[in-house]
């Protein structure tokens, strides 16, 4: 069984397409994607080029349009974990000479010898979650004597391309990969970063508007990193492609990053510092260093995770059919697609229920299940042969179907799903599930709640969004909740409201905040 593939020229049609492609983490790179890649690992007329995970041949095939606009007599270099994606690369045009030089094996855990001049790639996107253990133990250890430390466990197989390929980058080489965005905001992006910074030279970043997306269709924000092995500098060109397919990104590289607009590339000369501090898939902004944040106002906490929502989020027809008391069941909300506005309230409930969508949480406490009615006993009976008690989240409580609790929060905010992340006000008393996060404001007084939600629903203040949350495809953002509550609340729209945490409040935990910052 292979353990994990690289790039396919091909976008997924289906649903199933899709998730085979997401196992293997093949996603294909076009044209003009490739060539303005290759354009960059080959302004120095290096002798040959490396790319990690040929695949179907993207990255040859734009090597050898290059190489002849350039008059380069240049050689190609590459590896692939499976013989049979160079097939594609076959049909795709390139030669049995092209491939004469591909290595089969694996990149990472069985390197090639190097150095390379010039190293290109669209990395297999491989979420750490999809890795097996024993592979994922032992990418852990290769980075850890790299990098002089343990790499957070929820990096993905893409990172550790980008380790591996900057190992083996020459002296004053050039690389140039395609990336998501969580390379730069997931938990483990300071430490990969502090570590590039300090021994290679960041040239330049290029991100894309959502309409010219290298990979429409497919949820990831995809970045282009191009790096080079010199001493670090201060600053580095930071780029927002906004057309697809322009052939501006390649003539721009080829140029030597002349430092001019054009009208599909906006450029910008940043601060390193200053980017790694904001997040390299992010805009330049103006740093509100010493405002209010939500977590100065609010605590956020994550929505009920229960394992198996089929199992206990339930309809109400569900429900009174098996039997279930009321005093086993709370009111919740669950998908972020079943709250079309900004309220929840009970309107809305009635007619999620009259549609036959679940409304309900099944709450068993940690009673013995022969305390339990007989109707409830029968239903944890079936989850039992269902296996649900060997399910990884709900083998870890103890029992196993003891549901979690929240306080009913008076404002969520929705994260996941395909609208724009934003604020609700929960005005039917619902607890949420793992789509939305719980906002608790430190103040239980009514006022003060309102001119929260009256802060948090102002278009300045989800225009900050992007500041503390992770991006992905087609402006989709996903904000944990300690990074929620770090949220910048814009300091006008809060004078505006009037939003002041009362006297009588305990104002050292306000302290507090605001030296954690």
């Amino acid at each position: 069984m292979r353990l994990y593939q690289n790039s396919l020229q091909k976008l997924p049609r289906s649903g199933l397409e899709r998730e085979i492609l997401r196992e293997k983490g093949q996603f294909w790179t076009p044209d003009w994607i490739a060539e303005a890649m290759v354009s960059y690992v080959l302004r120095d007329a290096p002798e040959s080029i490396f790319d990690p995970g040929v695949g179907a041949g993207a990255f040859f095939k734009a090597a050898k349009t290059i190489s002849r606009e350039l008059g380069l007599n240049l050689k190609l270099l590459g590896m692939e974990v499976d013989p049979l994606a160079l097939n594609k690369a076959r049909e795709n045009g390139l030669t049995e000479e092209d491939l004469r030089f591909v290595k089969i094996g694996d990149f990472v855990l069985d390197p090639p010898p190097g150095p390379f001049p010039a190293i290109v790639a669209n990395p297999p996107y491989i979420r750490h979650h999809r890795l097996p253990q024993q592979v994922k133990a032992k990418l852990r250890a290769f980075a850890e004597r790299l990098l002089g430390r343990p790499l957070d466990g929820r990096a993905g197989l893409h990172v550790y391309f980008l380790l591996r390929a900057l190992q083996l980058l020459a002296p004053d080489g050039r690389l140039a990969f395609i990336m998501p965005a969580d390379v730069c905001e997931g938990v483990f992006a300071d430490m990969l970063w502090d570590w590039i910074s300090r021994y290679y030279r960041l040239e330049a970043v290029v991100t894309f508007d959502a309409v010219a997306s290298p990979f429409p269709g497919v949820d990831v924000n995809p970045l282009i990193f191009m790096i080079r092995r010199a001493a670090p500098a201060e600053e580095f060109l930071w780029v927002r492609c906004v057309k697809s397919g322009t052939e501006d990104l390649k003539r721009w590289i080829l140029s030597g990053f002349s430092n001019h607009s054009t009208r599909n590339l906006i450029i910008y000369r940043r601060k390193l510092a200053e980017a790694l501090r904001v997040g390299l898939s992010r805009p330049p902004i103006k740093e509100q260093t010493n405002g209010p944040c939500l977590g100065d106002f609010a605590t956020v906490r994550r929505g009920i995770a229960t394992g198996a929502n089929d199992f206990f989020f339930l309809t109400r027809k569900q429900a009174r059919a098996l039997g279930i008391p009321d005093e086993l069941l709370v009111p919740a909300i669950g998908r972020t697609r079943s709250v079309p506005g900004n309220v929840i309230d009970e309107e809305l409930l009635a007619k999620l229920e009259a549609a036959g969508k679940p409304t309900l949480l099944f709450c068993p406490d940690d009673r013995p299940i022969d305390q339990f009615p007989p109707a409830v006993q029968r239903y944890l009976a079936m989850g039992e042969r269902l296996g649900l008690p060997k399910r990884p989240l709900i083998a870890s409580r103890r029992p196993w179907y003891k549901m979690e609790r929240r306080k009913v929060p008076p404002i969520l905010f929705a994260y996941l799903g395909r609208r724009n992340s934003r604020f609700l006000r929960n005005l039917a008393g619902v607890v949420p599930l793992t789509g939305f996060l719980c906002v608790y404001p430190r103040v239980d007084d009514p006022l003060f709640v309102e001119k929260l939600w009256a802060v948090l629903s102002h278009p300045a203040t989800l225009a900050n969004l992007p500041l503390v949350g992770k991006s992905y495809g087609s402006g989709c953002i996903k904000v944990e909740p300690r990074a929620l509550e770090r949220l910048p609340l814009p300091e006008e729209v809060v004078e505006k409201v009037g939003l002041a945490v009362p006297s009588y409040y305990v104002q050292g935990i306000l302290l507090l905040g605001s030296a954690n910052r």
